[in-house]
């Protein structure tokens, strides 16, 4: 197999261009704490989230509403079978029992993108990765545009470069929490683009500015 390395730039009006990275949902230390306490353990309440986080329920609810905004959270009111009012209910998107509609978009977006940029910029290589898999590296790349990251794809060795991090200094103490986080909000992507592609898990190092990004292929 040929190695396929390149620096993934989204598409726009048919021309390649650079997407500059905005003020990310998960930017925020307070949202990434919410994100965690949703992976562990889906749906939760906002008092839930408020006894866990210790921020005010107001603030709480703001930050839970960004997360809904950007997909990585979807609400539905609890089915109550008693008397009391029914409490709205917080998964987090993993594109498998949880879908949130601006996943969906997003992920067929950046196929419709991917595929542009394949027509513009023709590889030289041979294919390394299914129709499929390719869109679902696309979503992958795009979220982890916005996340901030500037990834670098090798289709032949199937990884993702995101050195250096870019949350590992403004974030450094809370390392741990916030890769666990963005692992599963890429598993979430790369479930909901649907493909043969998971995600295995990050490359472990003693920098913390490394990261890795290691995919496999079922089958």
């Amino acid at each position: 197999m040929v190695a396929c390395r390149r620096r993934c730039n989204p598409v726009n009006n048919g021309s390649v261009t650079t997407k500059t990275a905005g003020y990310s949902a998960i930017s925020s230390y307070s949202r990434v704490e919410i994100l965690h306490h949703i992976q562990e353990r889906s749906p939760r309440t906002v008092a839930e989230l408020v006894s866990a986080t210790k921020l005010h329920a107001n603030t709480v609810r703001e930050h839970l509403q960004r997360l809904i905004d950007d997909g990585y959270v979807v609400s539905e009111i609890e089915h109550r079978t008693t008397r009391g009012r029914p409490r709205v209910l917080y998964s987090v998107a993993d594109g498998a029992e949880a879908s949130s509609p601006v996943q969906r978009r997003k992920v067929k977006e950046a196929a419709q993108r991917g595929d542009l940029m394949r027509r513009v910029l023709p590889s030289e290589l041979p294919p390394e990765l299914t129709t499929e898999a390719l869109h679902q590296v696309d979503a992958l790349v795009e979220n982890l545009v916005d996340a901030g990251f500037d990834p670098i794809v090798d289709e032949a060795d199937l990884t993702i470069d995101l050195t250096p991090c870019a949350h590992a200094e403004v974030q450094s103490a809370h390392r741990q929490m916030l890769c666990s986080v963005h692992l599963g909000l890429m598993q979430g992507v790369i479930a909901q683009a649907g493909g043969p592609l998971t995600v295995d898990g990050m490359r472990s190092s003693c920098d913390p500015r490394d990261c890795i990004v290691q995919l496999s292929a079922r089958g």
